[in-house]
């Protein structure tokens, strides 16, 4: 990456800082971004603290997507920055009103020490909690000088009010004496009556504004979120990530009230309650929440047709994902039509809902019934380990998602030659808008991978591919390769290990748990099965194209 001559010489400024007094009340609006920039990727917590407390711009944005081979901002710079924010809160140079740091959490234990989404999540929640009470320290410092200043003047006026009495007592007959005691008597009565007129005039005001917030919300909540809204300083936007040990942090910034207000854009939750679910989406601002991502959590069916008419009241949701959330349609529970009928209806109000996934649920044959309710059709759809039946497949070959897809994950699906039609036939439709594709763990063979090459090589927007934990050997191998080099929009192809390269023992037809246990053979050279796959790159000319048998470390988002 080539750095421009603004960024090396913003490096140079925040690398010395004994001297940012000199620079820092000199330095330009206009480059208070690159000095940030440059701050966090040079890791001087010090000059974050010091920029974004007097930060020029209403909006400070960290986070986002990040360039390859961009790391996430070091934890002590983050921290630094969220102690800015709340010192700016008293500081006149700060101009900040909002605060977005939607993607900003790398992953826990990281290179380069990131701060991951959960101890983010109660970093910002502290934050919120020490900003409220330092408001009312302030608050109470405030009154305790406008109390001595009544207190003051309360004494000035009595001291008048004894100079005048005085002056009566001796008997001073004079004319001119009676005046000016009369004309103090009267000015300190005067005084009074407009103390108290300022009082009914504050009264009346706070009444009116009172009746003007109630009358403009239309509903008690959105009433009470705009006055609420009147004495925030700043909006703090960010991706929540919420257990069990977090919950009650959470909880308890979301509904205090201060100068920073906590909105979420993406809410994920994990081993808790739907009591506690419904807690957190109570407290949430109607407008700005995009998705919800639940896992591990027992909610059963009756907890999902709970949550779902909740979910409905939030306008601008697009995603949905439930991992591992103790959903089985595979018994014959009493009550399983009306619940199934109850998930299709609570789906139908998701009006936004664009990413749908659902991992681990065991769904076989209830597709139809979950996806043909929603009103617009799905561009993400990931359905692992659902164990999906022909019957889900053929509809969803069918279906009025399946020409608008962008993203397919059926992995851990068993595929044979009965699916193989619904596949290709779904393939077809998704051909012009399909991007990523998962097939990993769904049993392909030789003989199946060669059936369905044909209709991956017409899925002329494919940037991904991955086909990990498949029985295929060192011939397949090359077939897809040889495939994949003919896909100009290809990027990445996650390939499984051949079948040559494990220890003899394998079944016939391997389970992919068993290529994921089974030990490659030492023996063998596992390098060359690389060097024959990657001659077949070089020949091709395709140096753009990546190939890897690495699943820990794959990720499709780095093409994007």
């Amino acid at each position: 990456m080539v750095l421009s001559l603004v960024s090396l010489c913003a490096r140079e400024v925040v690398s010395d800082h004994s001297s940012s007094p000199c620079w820092l009340k000199w330095v330009p609006r206009e480059l208070y971004r690159a000095l940030l920039e440059a701050a966090f990727s040079s890791c001087r917590p010090l000059a974050v603290g010091e920029l974004v407390q007097r930060w020029p711009e209403r909006t400070l944005r960290v986070g986002g997507r990040r360039k390859p081979g961009q790391t996430a901002p070091n934890r002590l710079c983050i921290q630094s920055m969220l102690l800015a924010v709340v010192r700016g809160l008293s500081d006149q140079r700060c101009s900040l009103r909002v605060l977005d740091l939607c993607g900003l959490q790398g992953d826990e234990g990281g290179m380069g020490d990131p701060m991951g989404g959960w101890s983010l999540t109660v970093a910002l929640c502290t934050m919120v909690v020490q900003a409220r009470a330092g408001a009312q320290r302030a608050h109470r410092k405030e009154g305790d000088r406008e109390r001595k200043r009544i207190s003051a003047l309360e004494r000035e006026s009595d001291l008048k009010r004894e100079r005048g009495q005085r002056k009566r007592e001796e008997g001073l007959k004079s004319d001119h004496s009676s005046n000016v005691s009369e004309r103090i008597e009267s000015s300190g009565h005067m005084g009074e009556e407009e103390v108290s007129k300022g009082v009914r005039r504050k009264m009346e005001m706070e009444r009116k504004r009172e009746r003007t917030v109630s009358g403009l919300g239309g509903s008690e909540r959105e009433a009470e979120e705009k006055a609420v809204d009147s004495d925030v300083l700043v909006h703090v936007r960010a991706d929540l990530f919420v257990n069990g040990r977090s919950w009650e942090r959470v909880r308890t910034a979301l509904s205090t009230s201060g100068p920073l207000k906590l909105q979420c854009r993406y809410l994920r939750v994990e081993e808790i309650s739907v009591s506690s679910i419904r807690t957190l989406l109570d407290l949430l601002p109607r407008r700005g929440l995009l998705g919800i991502d639940i896992r591990y959590s027992s909610l059963g069916v009756a907890g999902l047709a709970e949550l779902l008419p909740l979910l409905s009241t939030f306008p601008a949701l697009k995603s949905l994902r439930l991992h591992y959330c103790n959903l089985d349609f595979r018994r014959d529970h009493p009550g399983q039509s009306e619940a199934l009928r109850e998930l299709s209806q609570g789906l139908a109000r998701l009006q936004e809902l664009r990413r749908l996934s659902l991992t681990a649920l065991r769904l076989p044959g209830q597709l139809r019934v979950l996806l043909s309710s929603l009103p617009q059709p799905l561009e993400i759809l990931e359905l692992p380990y659902l164990c999906l039946s022909p019957a889900d497949l053929a509809y969803l070959s069918c279906s009025h998602h399946a020409s608008v897809l962008q993203q397919l994950d059926l992995s851990e699906n068993r595929l044979d030659e009965n699916t193989l039609p619904s596949i290709r036939r779904l393939l077809s439709q998704a051909s012009s808008s399909l991007q990523h594709l998962s097939l990993s763990g769904c049993g392909l063979t030789d003989g199946l991978l060669g059936l369905l090459l044909p209709s991956l090589e017409g899925c002329s927007a494919l940037k991904s591919l991955a086909l990990a934990l498949n029985p295929l050997s060192v011939a397949g191998l090359m077939d897809l390769v040889r495939m994949a080099v003919r896909m100009p929009s290809l990027r990445q192809l996650l390939y499984p290990n051949p079948l040559e390269d494990y220890q003899p023992g394998l079944p016939e037809l391997p389970s992919s748990a068993q290529l994921l246990d089974w030990p490659l053979d030492e023996t063998t050279d596992i390098n060359l099965t690389s060097s024959q796959l990657n001659r077949v790159l070089i020949d091709s000319g395709r140096s753009d194209l990546f190939l890897t048998c690495d699943l820990l470390n794959y990720d499709k988002d780095l093409i994007d």
